[in-house]
């Protein structure tokens, strides 16, 4: 038995399904999770001592690789001051300095915890300015697990095969309207059939939670207007792509000013962290400046704003880093594709820029109903043969990938050539 196998037991009996956040656990793709025990660069290692390339990067925020250097020399330096004071500091204002002047519909912002947090924030900010109660969402978009969320979800929820769950409350339920990605007439036929009752339009801009999903050409710009015309709050969830695709996130490389945005992931440089932001009018109801209520102890510590300084910085400092990005994530997904040919499968990839997922159905992905038609048992034969390739993919075919600039090009080269091995070894 594996040092994982050991592990993955012992924690069976004592967490959860052995995991604190389900996707972890490899439900959907079969086996024993590895435990990991250390990342450097472009590599992970398990327990066991393996060595695995990965395409996951904790979920998005090590776009310069694991352990960049300049982040871990600001954490080591921070950290000798203590690890929280639950006081301002010097650094959440440099912070939110910083995050204003990269992300164009910023104007003010508050300092969270996760991703989860800034969305839900953001809710109950877009409720309390418009003193409204309905959202919209989309199916198959994750917004965290706050319960106006967990309705039509995506890659959790749809990797443990559980669309909605449990202790959500009906009238929470009511409140959530859900329409299908990317079908703009859905959105006006909700916003016409609730007058003047909704606050909010929250998306992903480019989705991550069915796979990567981009939003086809003006589906964002007819979201934009009408929520500008129904008087609702457009709120981006770009906790996942902000500080990815552009230094201004997707909302920049997409030219979209959304009314709020919730980020999260990279501006902690990997440390638990998020933040809301948005027009200033909106912010300035948040307490104590306004009436709708909004705390946390550890918001805006000063380990992860160190962190987070020191990413948004080097971001900032060097838009090459995009360039680099977009060219790996774009060699990826050409040679991915060219894997599906050459197996004979006409098999589908998402990608813009560092962000791609292979689709396991013939079927273009643009929606939730789309991303569902993947063959999820070829997918877990294949993460296998990828994994025993020494490649690490997300364990759930609804994920997207994500990439760093510390992939090589030999080991882009690598990764090409294992997925076409594996593609063979899953038929």
């Amino acid at each position: 038995m594996t040092t994982s196998e050991q592990l993955f037991e012992k924690a069976k009996t004592i967490i959860p399904g052995g995991v604190n956040s389900p996707v972890r656990a490899f439900r959907s793709v079969g086996g024993t999770p590895l435990f990991i025990k250390s990342a450097k660069g472009p590599y992970v290692y398990d327990e066991d001592g393996n060595r695995y390339v990965e395409l996951i990067n904790s979920w998005g925020p090590m776009i310069l690789g694991h352990a960049f250097e300049p982040v871990e020399k600001a954490v080591r330096d921070a950290i000798q001051h203590s690890f929280s004071f639950g006081a301002p500091t010097r650094k959440e204002v440099e912070m939110a300095e910083l995050i204003i002047s990269m992300v164009p519909s910023v104007e003010k912002v508050r300092m969270v915890n996760s991703g989860t947090e800034a969305t839900m924030a953001a809710i109950r900010v877009a409720r309390g300015f418009t003193g409204r109660d309905k959202m919209i969402k989309f199916e198959g978009c994750y917004h965290g697990h706050g319960d106006s969320f967990l309705i039509a979800a995506g890659s959790g929820a749809m990797t443990m095969g559980i669309p909605d769950s449990p202790g959500v409350t009906k009238a929470t339920a009511a409140d959530t309207l859900t329409a299908p990605y990317n079908d703009l007439a859905a959105v006006e036929r909700l916003f016409d059939s609730n007058h003047n009752q909704i606050a909010a339009v929250i998306l992903e801009p480019v989705v991550g939670n069915m796979g990567c999903v981009l939003p086809e050409p003006g589906f964002l710009e007819g979201v934009r207007d009408l929520c500008t015309s129904h008087g609702a709050v457009l709120i981006f969830d770009e906790v996942m792509t902000g500080f990815r695709l552009a230094k201004g996130g997707a909302q920049e490389r997409f030219g979209i000013t959304p009314d709020l945005t919730t980020m999260g992931k990279i501006i902690g440089g990997g440390m638990p962290v998020g933040a809301y932001g948005g027009r200033a009018e909106i912010m300035d109801i948040v307490a104590p400046a306004g009436p709708v209520y909004q705390a946390g102890t550890l918001s805006g510590n000063p380990i992860a704003m160190s962190a987070g300084l020191a990413m948004l910085h080097h971001l900032n400092d060097h838009p090459d880093v995009y360039t680099r990005l977009d060219e790996v994530g774009g060699r990826l997904a050409a040679g991915f594709r060219e894997g599906f040919v050459k197996a004979g499968l006409n098999f589908t990839i998402n990608q813009i820029g560092s962000m791609f997922t292979p689709f396991m159905t013939e079927r273009t992905v643009t929606n939730f109903s789309d991303a569902k038609t993947c063959d999820v048992s070829m997918f877990g034969r294949y993460f296998h043969a990828m994994l025993k390739r020494g490649v690490y993919l997300a364990p759930s075919q609804f994920e997207s990938l994500f990439v760093s600039v510390a992939l090589t090009d030999e080991l882009i080269g690598q990764v090409i050539q294992a997925h076409a091995e594996s593609l063979t070894e899953a038929i």
